[in-house]
């Protein structure tokens, strides 16, 4: 187990002319009685998805508030990370996978071996993410809050993996979900805590760009700054319905021949089965060259997603499940219109026919993106609706402000 700790530093007040100081003021009030004390969250991953980026802004923002935030993330070998890879794709709806000895075996020991090298006692409070270091709290004498916050749409999960998992997460303090239907009802509902995460528009990632500067990234990474740009931002997981995209993207061609579709993305370490959706995607597309595979292989990282997204037409979100999905929030926030299908977070975020649409097939989807680019007027009224949907809803100083009203909770009891 390692500790993140080049992470840029940021302050509370900067976040006014986003916010208002009067939310600023209220956030430094529920900090107050926190200040001094220590919290540690711990993830399986430094870069890539939306936890490692949550963090890399969140943590830097609590401690702007005199509260000592710490990050570690787990070291596992390709086979572990293999195994909580179908923990994944198992606790996401995947009933044919089977949790075998062998796997149960190397979950532990990893997660083990990572608990010879850190010391929780010193944390006022620990925040473990997602299943892959969820065995930790196993080899501790619990001396604080323990708090599992859960990324993933557990809705209908393939039960073998989640009565496995359960045993360890049933000793957790408090359990964080993103929606309500993501909370077993086997676990203790006193205990659950809805939270759903968030964007930072003051990171690189969202904060306004210069025309000039989306012009040059667009030029630079060869996508047509005059056609029209439809995008989708998410791994490649068999989950984020790349295929669908890429069909929905043909039969929008055959209406508007001009049109572009950029598939961004990043290939995160703790995801190995990325690089088979990412040569599978590839062999999809073939020798189509409006198709723009833009990934952190080749030099794309947050100041490129945030100018690809503000240069698109229509923001596509294809996921066939989905735990959040923040690039749906990003989008939104830069006034893009969302086609997304009506599953997990997306429906959260979208508000069907006023920030984007919410579409169940690959044929509703390439019909709306089509109505989206022949009517720009339509578009750009629902992009502001849902820029003034994730402001008052899915920023970072509101998730921070939901995260110090946990740890008060504690204090008070």
């Amino acid at each position: 187990m390692f500790e993140v700790t080049k992470l840029r530093s940021k302050s509370i007040d900067t976040y006014s002319s986003v916010v208002g100081e009067e939310t600023i003021a209220r956030i430094k009030e529920k900090a107050e009685r926190l200040k001094g004390k220590s919290l540690v969250n711990v993830n399986s991953t430094a870069y890539g998805g939306g936890v490692a980026e949550i963090l890399h802004n969140l943590i830097p923002l609590t401690r702007s508030l005199g509260i000592d935030a710490r990050w570690f993330v787990i070291e596992g070998t390709d086979e572990f990370f293999k195994v909580t890879k179908s923990f994944h794709n198992a606790l996401q709806g995947n009933k044919e996978l089977k949790l075998t000895e062998e796997m149960k075996q190397l979950y532990l020991e990893i997660n083990r071996r990572n608990s010879e090298n850190f010391d929780p006692s010193i944390y006022d409070f620990v925040v473990i993410h997602d299943p892959q270091p969820a065995p930790l709290i196993s080899f501790y004498d619990k001396r604080q809050p323990w708090i599992w916050r859960c990324h993933i749409d557990l809705s209908d999960p393939n039960l073998e993996f989640w009565t496995f998992l359960r045993q360890f997460v049933e000793k957790y303090d408090r359990y964080i979900f993103h929606m309500p239907e993501y909370a077993q009802s086997d676990l203790d509902k006193d205990r659950v805590i809805i939270m759903p995460p968030s964007i930072d528009p003051l990171s690189e990632k969202n904060i306004e760009l210069k025309e000039s500067e989306i012009l040059k990234i667009l030029e630079k990474f060869d996508v047509d700054p005059d056609r029209p740009k439809i995008t989708q931002v998410a791994r490649f997981d068999p989950w984020k319905g790349v295929f669908d995209v890429i069909d929905v993207y043909r039969k929008v061609k055959e209406k508007i021949p001009d049109v572009q579709l950029l598939l961004v993305s990043a290939m995160a370490h703790d995801d190995p089965e990325g690089w088979i959706y990412f040569e599978k995607v590839l062999r999809k597309i073939g020798e189509d060259y409006d198709v723009k595979i833009l990934t952190n292989l080749i030099g794309v990282h947050a100041k490129e997603v945030n100018a690809f997204q503000r240069a698109s037409d229509v923001v596509l979100q294809m996921s066939t499940r989905e735990g959040f999905g923040l690039t749906v929030s990003e989008a939104m926030w830069k006034e893009k219109p969302i086609v997304g299908r009506a599953v997990g977070g997306i429906k959260l975020q979208v508000i069907d026919g006023k920030t984007g649409f919410l579409i169940k097939t690959v044929n509703e989807a390439a019909e709306k993106t089509v109505y989206l680019l022949k009517h720009p007027e339509i578009a750009k009224e629902m992009g502001k609706n849902a820029k003034e949907r994730v402001k008052e809803n899915f920023l970072i100083t509101r998730h921070l402000e939901r995260y110090l009203d946990l740890f008060n909770s504690f204090i008070q009891q």
